[in-house]
């Protein structure tokens, strides 16, 4: 058969050229990837021989063989697990994480250093291999297939690779590195050695590598010359094979931590944190989990499967288990290894049993416990919470009996901190509560600057009252579902009734109606002049700079971060009126009032009320005739 020529994606391309270009920065990571997915490969097969051991019984003995060739310029990796078909060469070899591909290449910035941490993101360590080698070659067969629907794969990295089928006599993966003339260091055994023993003594396959080995010569009889020792090559094991969460967390180093987070994640970066656990009693599980440094890139992609490594008695069951952790904690990297579930459980029956609900309450408590130590470090804290606040503050809604606990962990910026840190906590905002406060004050706007100097702050400002600032759209969803913390009911500052209680006293309270019933004229007047363009004008109690403000019915519970986030969904929501809330000692309502061309005042009128919305809503219907309005009036 002729080898048919196949064109790379052209993000592929990219890669490879990035690569080609030591977009890595330690080049001895390719070798980690290729053992990393050789172990995966050999895994799944396990797994598979645990129903149908007649798929091995030709080779029961599982390992990673890696041999050098300093005459030939060649590295050589060799697995013998589930092996892949001609189709599936084609797919996994020449496209990047699949669906990933396109996120990947809009994540590229050029520069080296941070689009290197891109690479474990998204899945791509085989092209790892061009780092070192001009030209890869790949001879693989399938598990399911005879030993004339072998695979052989080959690519220069320059665009094109070219596949077909050929005889292969042995079942699983060969990956034949040729190595460039300035990497020929990883054809020496002790540089392989070293590299296998740093990043892949974890791996419980043994990998073994073809070394030199000297016989020692007979011992020469009287008489004779002696002999010099014999000179033979042979596979030896090198890593440890042992499952390192099967291990005393005392006996292992922070180092082989983070190494084996890499080789379950695919990441490149050390983890932010972990926790190793074995728990005995009615329920005995091993547990190893990671939270890592950066969110990846389909953190918020519904569709894509997150979830943690199974093992039942040491054996691997699947991947990506979601049963164990909630989807807001879908960031979390590692695995669980239990013998209290079957080794033939499927994804479908963990859904279901007592056994999965209890590993899941626990293993999210581990994580919460887990964020809560992060906490304490203010630096590492701010490191997860700029990756990760955002997913957790789906916690509270989606899991009821730990909202507490998560919302101990969210953080805002507020009007007592400078700059739009996010460093407050609920429990940091009623520690500073005033005298007499009984209530959490919130904003939700666009952005930062939208909610640190809304119209709505201003009464609350001029009291020394601490507001907290959201501007994320998940904020106006996450607090149109909780009610309070710790005792303390949370109230938007753009609410219809601001709840001030005690920090309101008698005097203001008095002033309050001694205002609204001096300003009755000035309120009728609005009210007749913009007619059913709202739902009614009154005196405002929380306007201090501004001129007004609008508000929404507080019975609707929809504010205008609510109705743009419905409406980009798709929804159609109808029109709503609204409340003007007018300032009446701004110079701009004075100045309107004692307009008497009711054609002007009422110009004035619509200027005012679209002013609101305006700051309320970022837009307006009709800007144009807004602007008009506002030129006509400031030419006069």
């Amino acid at each position: 058969m002729t080898a048919t020529v196949h064109g790379f994606q052209t993000q592929v391309t990219k890669l490879l050229d990035l690569l080609a270009n030591s977009l890595y920065s330690n080049k001895e990571v390719f070798l980690r990837e290729l053992i990393s997915n050789a172990s995966d490969a050999i895994d799944k097969l396990h797994f598979m021989s645990l129903t149908n051991p007649d798929l091995i019984k030709d080779d029961p003995n599982f390992k990673i063989q890696i041999k050098a060739d300093k005459d030939a310029k060649t590295l050589t990796i060799t697995d013998n697990g589930i092996g892949m078909t001609l189709d599936e060469a084609n797919s996994h070899l020449g496209t990047i994480a699949e669906s990933g591909t396109e996120a990947f290449m809009k994540n590229l910035t050029g520069d080296a250093k941070r689009d290197s941490q891109l690479i474990g993101q998204f899945g791509v360590g085989f092209y790892s291999s061009f780092i070192v080698a001009d030209k890869v070659t790949v001879i693989s067969r399938s598990v399911n297939a005879s030993e004339a629907e072998g695979v052989r794969w080959e690519s220069e990295g320059n665009g094109t690779f070219t596949s077909e089928n050929v005889a292969v006599p042995f079942r699983g993966t060969q990956i034949i590195l040729h190595i460039k003339d300035s990497e020929t260091e990883f054809l020496d055994t002790w540089k392989l050695r070293d590299c296998i023993t740093k990043y892949s003594d974890h791996i419980s396959t043994p990998v073994e590598l073809y070394e030199e080995k000297y016989e020692p010569a007979p011992e020469a009889k009287e008489g004779e010359t002696p002999k010099e020792p014999e000179k033979k090559f042979e596979y030896t094991q090198v890593n440890n094979a042992q499952a390192l969460w099967t291990r005393a967390p005392k006996d292992i180093k922070d180092e082989e931590y983070n190494e084996f987070y890499k080789h379950l994640s695919h990441d490149y970066q050390d983890p932010l944190a972990h926790a190793h656990n074995k728990v005995e009693g009615d329920l005995e599980y091993t547990s190893l989990l990671y939270i890592p440094k950066q969110a990846p890139w389909d953190l918020y992609n519904r569709q894509t499967e997150h979830g943690l490594k199974l093992y039942v008695q040491r054996v691997f069951i699947m991947d990506k288990a979601e049963a164990f952790l909630p989807n807001y904690l879908r960031f979390v990297k590692g695995l669980v290894d239990t013998n209290a579930l079957p080794l033939n459980v499927s994804r479908e029956l963990l859904q279901e049993t007592a056994v999965t609900r209890k590993l899941k309450k626990a293993l999210t408590k581990r994580v919460l416990s887990m964020i809560g130590n992060l906490a304490k470090d203010k630096d590492k804290y701010t490191e997860f919470y700029k990756q990760f606040g955002n997913v957790l503050k789906e916690g509270p809604v989606e899991d009821y009996d730990n909202k507490d606990a998560i919302l101990k962990l969210l953080r805002f910026a507020s009007t007592n901190n400078s700059g739009s840190d996010l460093s407050v906590s609920f429990d940091d905002y009623i520690s500073r509560m005033k005298e007499g406060q009984d209530k959490i004050y919130y904003i939700t706007a666009e952005s930062y600057e939208a909610a640190l100097n809304s119209p709505y702050l201003e009464n609350l400002k001029s009291k020394g009252i601490e507001v907290l600032l959201m501007w994320e759209r998940i904020d106006e969803w996450l607090m149109g579902n909780i009610t309070e913390y710790a005792g303390k009911q949370f109230v938007s500052a753009n609410s219809q009734d601001l709840q001030l209680g005690k920090l309101a006293g008698e005097e203001e309270k008095k002033q309050q109606e001694t205002v609204a019933s001096e300003n009755k004229d000035l309120v009728e007047r609005f009210k007749k002049t913009l007619g059913d363009k709202v739902k009614d004008v009154v005196v405002s109690t929380r306007l201090v700079d501004s001129p007004s403000c609008v508000i929404s019915d507080a019975s609707r519970m929809m504010t205008m971060q609510m109705r743009r986030l419905l409406e980009a969904s798709g929804q159609k929501l109808p029109d709503e009126k609204y409340t003007l809330e007018l300032n009446p000692t701004h110079k701009l309502v004075q100045k309107a009032f004692a307009q008497t061309d009711d054609a002007k005042f009422a110009q004035y009128a619509q200027l005012i009320y679209e002013q609101a919305l305006l700051a309320d809503q970022g837009a307006l219907k009709d800007p144009s005739s807004f602007v008009k309005a506002m030129n006509a009036l400031l030419t006069e």
